[in-house]
């Protein structure tokens, strides 16, 4: 098999690059001629001004160019088709499968993507009725607040929890329950106390949210020591 001609396509790529340098030179002097008989279109009718047969010396020039870049263009593309055709069939299935595994790829993490998403999507939509603790920043408050909330709607489209302040607020009328709506950034579910894997180990020293007794405020705490269980109606409950 003969060696693939890299000599001629070289070649041929040093024409193409000065028949693209020539015909912007006559461009440029095509340019400047209109511009001189815009600017004075009478000199074109003296009888000894050859403007106009010089103008159509050049758009003859730039045809010639632009024809000899087809033909190095054309010869350059079957010299490239020549040096294809004659690689190595292996080496062009290997990336063939390359490319195709690639796209398998990108295939299954968009899938496992979009599967992550919906898993998401379904476990906001069943905090619906539930409590939950949310961060919320009050009318006229500097600093944003944790409380405990009712899930009453959760927006798939807008991913927002729609949520209820249940404890009476200090309004004039003294019935101020609040609705916020707040992105899921703000809400932290509680653990499910039919599902002990969903409890946290609350290590000595972790930050925690501890409930203000008698309220539905929420304040940021440290564990000092470890659940103690005691025995109720023969359960155990973790305190």
């Amino acid at each position: 098999m003969s060696a693939p001609d890299f000599e001629g396509i070289s070649r041929n790529s040093s024409k193409l690059d000065q028949l693209r340098k020539q015909q912007e030179q006559v461009l440029v002097e095509i340019n400047k001629m209109h511009i001189k008989l815009q600017a004075a279109p009478e000199i074109a009718e003296n009888p000894g001004d050859d403007s106009l047969s010089q103008l159509k010396t050049l758009y003859i020039k730039a045809k010639d160019l632009s024809e000899s870049e087809v033909n190095v263009s054309n010869a350059l593309l079957s010299q490239l088709d020549v040096l294809l055709t004659s690689g190595p069939s292996g080496q062009r299935r290997k990336i063939g499968n390359d490319q195709k595994k690639k796209r398998m790829k990108a295939d299954s993490d968009i899938s496992n993507l979009n599967a992550s998403a919906r898993s998401q999507l379904e476990a906001c939509a069943s905090l619906k009725g539930e409590q939950v603790a949310a961060r919320v920043r009050a009318d006229n408050a500097e600093n944003d607040e944790w409380f405990v909330v009712k899930v009453m709607n959760f927006d798939r489209e807008t991913k927002e929890f729609e949520v209820l302040d249940e404890e009476p607020g200090d309004d004039e009328d003294g019935s101020g329950q609040k609705k916020y709506k707040l992105p899921s950034s703000s809400i932290i579910p509680f653990p499910k106390r039919n599902n002990p894997s969903s409890i946290s180990d609350f290590v000595v020293g972790k930050h925690v949210l501890a409930v203000y007794p008698g309220t539905t405020t929420l304040y940021k705490a440290t564990v000092v020591g470890p659940p103690r269980r005691v025995l109720l109606s023969s359960h155990h409950a973790v305190l």
